[in-house]
């Protein structure tokens, strides 16, 4: 029988990797238009017209939408889900942001209309037909210069490019401890904008029941009735009217877990249309109209002791958020600042994220979400600290970990850790990675002419979240005499095997075949409620909801498991599958009892105790070539504590993809943006790298499973895990290949180019010397 801690092969994958997925081009439809977006090529500017009428007569065009037509028509602006405090103390500045651009364009891919056709090739011809006037204007990508007195505006009306500030912590005493200390460190670090290009685009099918006044949109996302409470509001209705029908997803990474404004313009066009409509974007489109990530400044300080004690540690964000607010645009940067505090004991912290405008695309959550960046500010401090102390970068973090007999642990700065044991994690990382032997492998390669470095990271992340009060999620179950399982689920697969998972909890729990369950996800009107897949969350939230109806069944079957045993109910127990009689080995299996049972069921809508904090120690080895500035990677180990692991196999396979994503940011993705005409430089695979096998080594991962008490399971989240400690420890290894030339620090994306050149230019600064 499957059981929890068991390594098993995903069962979903023998239909995907024989073709018999169903992602949303294999949802051939009869009768379907063909939608092609018009989109801006200027990345700021007024329209003076938009004209369609050579458009409007050519073969098979069926509409052409502008955004006046939807303003006209009562279509609402899209509309953030959160709010921060806005600067200078008043309401965060939100923009008025129509599904089509009606009065100005913000960035390149900007749509302006939609032109609904008989076929894709005939809306691609009428599309170019449409004729846009724009009136440039000046345009600012870079938020550092956003914020400048004489930045070009984004919205006329937010004088500065800002959106929001927010601010944490005690900030007198932060400066209070800076002033006193025994060493300060500080530095600016760059975090890259990068694009999630998954293997499948954006794409969707809008249609529209004028007799039920339904709206359905069918598209890969791992949050169905997200989009539906993105988008429902757009249009005037209540989420419920909006059925959202997931496909199978080919990645998602977090992009996918919103609604965009292509969404409510096929809606509308369907309804005013009676036709299906779909839209699939191209890769150019893609890499214009998917949100971006990451994109910020992180101005830091970190202040020590004589031994080597942090002592207070200050940080101030210039976050990118884009032109406009997406409904997850505000999240990333805020969401999980409280990660700069990492494992360690640090009695003073402060952030302060100022959201700005720029002429590029919306950012939003992807892969970590803002977690990755707060680990790599922490992390990179405490390695400029060891440069400036000289202690060693692994000793230094030791001196400040917080100790295992201190959890729980509030680290004075959000968040509160429930459970863990940061030493052990890192002094197991160590022997693994074999850092005391490393100076031999530095020396042995410096024989071959390459420079070797290794870095070092620790990261922790929250995981199903809010700390405060974690969403919902909700599970449904119904079991028939004959054992069959059918669970509907508010967490949507993108490719993690949550059915795998969700199988393996409950013959765990129940003892019931694998073969004889069914899992219902991914739609709306199925699944009545839910939240969604994000935030390493699934496991924990959906697992637990799961865990919770079935102790729901199990309870309701207990008299009868009673009767058949001749034993009172209140001396029955429940464990691994049986009902038994407490202190005897008499016994009964839940099969048995619900075979003699009618089917019975039970739902729930349920939230955990508490967010749970996954925490390790990455470890990297690279090799850099001086003279051309290529870095390959030697090495890579981990060790992760992700709590209890239901399925090993595929908390190695999350891992090992995270740490793909971030070694990817680290060392080559960068979404450029022309600075002078705000062109996206990096709109196509051959100006945007992406990491490739021969790119990365195998990754060597270990667990240190400590399990949490905030969910019935145990679990905390490993999803994010990888690619929230890859950032910092590749960039760990990168600077410290180079720092045997006096290079302490590079920013990411550590190119062949830019390490090469910073070879050149530290060579020319000592020949100067």
């Amino acid at each position: 029988m499957l059981k929890i801690g068991q390594s098993q092969l995903r069962f979903e994958d023998d239909a995907l990797i024989t073709g018999r997925g169903r992602y949303l081009n294999d949802l051939a439809g009869k009768g379907e238009a063909a939608a092609v977006f018009v989109r801006s090529q200027t990345a700021s500017g007024r329209i003076v017209s938009i004209d369609t009428s050579a458009a409007d007569g050519m073969p098979g065009v069926v509409a052409i939408v502008t955004g006046t037509d939807l303003k006209a028509a009562g279509v609402q602006p899209i509309q953030p889900r959160g709010r921060h405090p806005g600067p200078d103390g008043g309401e965060m500045r939100v923009p008025v942001f129509y599904p089509l651009a009606v009065d100005a364009v913000r960035y390149v891919g900007d749509p302006v209309a939609v032109v609904v056709a008989e076929t894709k090739e005939a809306a691609l011809a009428a599309a170019e037909a449409v004729m846009v006037e724009i009136e440039e204007r000046p345009v600012v990508i870079d938020p550092l210069e956003a914020v400048s007195p004489d930045a070009p505006l984004v919205w006329d009306e937010f004088p500065d490019n800002r959106c929001f500030t927010f601010e944490k912590g005690d900030k007198p005493g932060v400066d209070a401890a800076i002033a006193s200390a025994h060493t300060v460190v500080r530095q600016r670090l760059r975090i890259s904008r990068v694009v999630a290009a998954p293997i499948e685009t954006r794409g969707a099918i809008a249609s529209y029941d004028p007799a039920a006044g339904l709206y359905r949109l069918e598209l890969g996302t791992q949050a169905p009735h997200r989009v539906s409470g993105d988008v429902g509001p757009v249009l005037s209705v209540s989420p419920d009217k909006v059925h959202v029908v997931a496909s199978d997803c080919g990645g998602s990474f977090g992009m996918k877990n919103a609604g965009y404004p292509e969404y409510p313009a096929l809606l509308f066009a369907a309804k005013q249309t009676g036709r299906t409509i779909r839209w699939t974007a191209d890769r150019l489109e893609a890499f214009q109209s998917d949100a971006h990530a990451r994109d910020m400044w992180a101005d830091a300080a970190l202040a020590l002791d004589a031994d080597g004690k942090f002592l207070a540690f200050d940080v101030r964000v210039r976050a990118n958020l884009g032109a406009y607010l997406g409904p997850a645009t505000v999240h990333p940067p805020v969401a999980n600042i409280g990660g700069i505090a990492g494992v360690y004991q640090t009695p003073k912290i402060h952030a302060r994220v100022d959201g700005v405008f720029t002429n590029t695309q919306q950012t939003a959550p992807y892969r970590g979400a803002g977690r990755p960046e707060a680990t790599y500010i922490i992390e990179r401090m405490i390695d400029l600290a060891a440069y400036e102390t000289g202690i060693d970068r692994a000793e230094l973090r030791r001196r400040n970990l917080v100790p295992k007999e201190e959890m729980p642990w509030s680290s004075g700065f959000i968040f509160t850790y429930d459970s863990g044991d940061f030493p052990g994690v890192l002094d197991k990382a160590l022997e693994m990675a074999d850092w005391s032997g490393f100076e031999a492998r530095r020396a042995e390669a410096r024989t071959r002419g390459k420079l070797r470095g290794i870095g070092i990271a620790n990261p922790i992340e929250i995981a199903g979240g809010p700390a405060a009060k974690p969403n919902p999620e909700f599970a449904r179950m119904e079991i028939s005499p004959d054992g069959k399982v059918r669970i509907h689920v508010g967490s949507m697969d993108s490719g993690q095997g949550h059915g795998t998972v969700f199988r393996q909890i409950i013959a765990d729990k129940l003892g019931l075949d694998t073969d004889g369950m069914e899992i219902v996800t991914g739609d709306t009107h199925e699944v009545p409620q839910g939240t969604g897949t994000f935030g390493s969350r699934t496991l924990a939230a959906a697992g637990g909801a799961i865990w919770t109806a079935a102790d729901t069944i199990v309870e309701k079957l207990k008299e009868q498991a009673a009767e058949r045993l001749e034993a009172d109910e209140a001396d029955i127990v429940f464990q691994s599958g049986e009902y038994r009689i407490a202190g005897t080995d008499r016994a009964i299996s839940f099969a048995e009892v619900i075979a003699e049972s009618d089917s019975v069921s039970a739902e729930n809508f349920v939230s955990n105790e508490g967010a749970t904090f996954p925490n390790g120690c990455h470890i990297c080895e690279v090799e850099v070539d001086p003279e051309t500035g290529h870095v390959e990677l030697a090495a890579y180990s981990v060790v992760d504590d992700v709590g209890r692991m239901v399925n090993p196999l595929l908390v190695k396979g999350q891992i090992t993809g995270g740490v793909a994503q971030g070694l990817g940011q680290a060392l080559m993705e960068n979404a450029v943006y022309d600075p002078g005409s705000g062109q996206l430089l990096s709109a196509t695979f051959m100006d945007y790298a992406m990491p490739r096998a021969h790119d990365m080594p195998g990754v060597e991962i270990a667990g240190f499973p400590v399990p949490t008490s905030q969910n019935p399971l145990g679990v905390k989240g490993a999803g994010e895990a990888g690619t929230v400690g890859a950032l910092s420890a590749v960039i760990s290894a990168v600077s410290d290949a180079l720092y045997p030339f006096g290079i302490r620090h590079i920013d990411m994306p550590a190119t062949p180019e830019r390490v090469w050149r910073r070879l050149q230019m530290q060579r020319t600064e000592e020949s100067v010397l």
